[in-house]
């Protein structure tokens, strides 16, 4: 290490603890990222350069860059199964006939980022070379290649101390000792190059990763096992979600895994609620389906312009769960019906027919960070507008709808009831 970089690395990582991408002079960070990963289509299959350039492809005719989706990320099984005689990491070449950087090259010429995936162990999850006793080669190669982005995942880390088995299942345990190698190359080579690297931590939510992510110097950290794409996944995730907003904000924000919509386990109304949910969470945004195959109603979902605004809000702030008068007691494991989140123009309030379907209101005296009185409101999926004292919407199961709040008109303090704008709640 040259002189004085271990003082400037010290420094890097306690800045990064707060959360302040501004002062590592990066800018990484600052809003959920935005993209599409390849595991969900093909699996292994999938990760190549034919599925990478055809994302970024759809990336440009879809509309989704224009939006803020900007990563285009290639999940495990990128590479030969054997490093080369030097240590280095060998781009599998049926998949990649021009090597990775030339790839890189063209995704950053359509004004988009390119991703890539390793591992903490030995292997990775489909038993690749892992970047253990290999991260400062193996970022140095990432550099080289232009990379953008880098999930790091947790399969075949150690299991026991020396002696230990060439590999090992996935143990729970203290990923912070073996993700500190990864953590210190990233850091080294952001404060000798021009290198942006996106680090995503991905050891599962273990060993509370969102108390210690940032100070790992990662952007992004999951908070769960994986999305299945399938309603308990959502329930699951989302209840996990709920209980560490806190953690989560400009510089590091948790991550939900990726969006499963497209999924033949969840229809539109999930789909709906899945996007929603991330979105208002905070969430990184990242498609897991085949763009060239995407629905009409999956991609009007996931180009709602006025929830990703929300979710990429310069805030950053995560919506969180509120009680209203009458409302039901939180059940463990599944998605509660009220959240509300603050916005740099106004409030958002998510509405959660995550049990069952039906009427949901809410007086805004009953929301935290609003009061008694009139606002205008918007619901982001159908468009409908409306001003009053409350909003009342009828919500079918597994449903979500996204109200944005925004300019307060009067206090009705001192004034009768009265009937209020086309919502149709009556003020009190």
């Amino acid at each position: 290490m040259e002189p004085g970089s271990s003082t400037l690395l010290t420094l890097l990582i306690t800045l990064s603890w707060f959360h302040l991408a501004e002062s590592l002079g990066t800018g990484l960070g600052l809003s959920p990222h935005m993209g599409w990963s390849s595991w969900n289509v093909k699996q292994c299959d999938s990760a190549s350069a034919k599925y990478a350039l055809d994302a970024a492809d759809k990336f440009i005719s879809l509309g989704l860059k224009d939006l803020g989706y900007e990563y285009i990320n290639i999940d495990d099984c990128w590479s030969t199964k054997e490093r080369d005689g030097s240590g280095k990491l060998v781009p599998d070449p049926v998949k990649w006939p021009n090597g990775i950087k030339a790839v890189a090259d063209r995704i950053h010429d359509m004004g988009l980022k390119f991703g890539l995936y390793g591992c903490a162990g030995q292997m990775t999850c489909a038993e690749f070379p892992g970047s253990e006793g290999y991260a400062v080669s193996d970022v140095d190669q990432l550099v080289g290649w232009g990379v953008d982005f880098w999930k790091f995942d947790n399969c075949y880390t150690p299991c026991k101390v020396n002696p230990r088995p060439q590999t090992c299942p996935d143990p729970a345990g203290n990923t912070k000792t073996w993700y500190a190698p990864m953590r210190d190359a990233i850091l080294a080579a952001r404060a000798r190059t021009a290198s942006q690297i996106h680090f995503n931590l991905c050891n599962w939510g273990r060993d509370e990763v969102y108390k210690w992510g940032a100070q790992y110097g990662a952007q992004s950290w999951r908070i769960s096992e994986d999305n299945y794409g399938d309603w308990a996944s959502i329930e699951r995730i989302a209840s996990t979600a709920a209980d560490i907003t806190q953690y989560s904000g400009p510089g590091g924000f948790n991550d939900l895994d990726m969006l499963y919509l497209g999924s033949p386990k969840l229809n539109t109304r999930q789909e709906r609620l899945h996007f929603g949910l991330w979105a208002i969470l905070k969430s990184p945004l990242v498609l897991g389906l085949d763009l060239s195959n995407i629905s009409a109603s999956t991609l009007e979902i996931v180009t709602n312009r006025g929830i990703i605004e929300i979710n990429q809000d310069p805030l950053g702030k995560p919506a969180n769960t509120f009680r209203p008068p009458g409302g039901p007691e939180p059940v463990k494991g599944k998605i509660y019906p009220y959240w509300v989140g603050e916005l740099k123009d106004g409030v958002v309030i998510g509405l959660c027919a995550g049990t069952a379907a039906g009427r949901y209101s809410l007086e805004f005296r009953d929301v935290p960070g609003l009061g008694r009185g009139w606002y205008e409101w918007t619901e982001m999926y159908t468009a409908q507008t409306g001003w009053g004292s409350g909003v009342s919407l009828d919500i079918g199961l597994h449903d979500m709808r996204v109200v944005k709040v925004g300019s307060f008109i009067f206090s009705t303090s001192n004034i009768p009831s009265r009937l209020s704008g086309p919502a149709g709640k009556r003020d009190y």
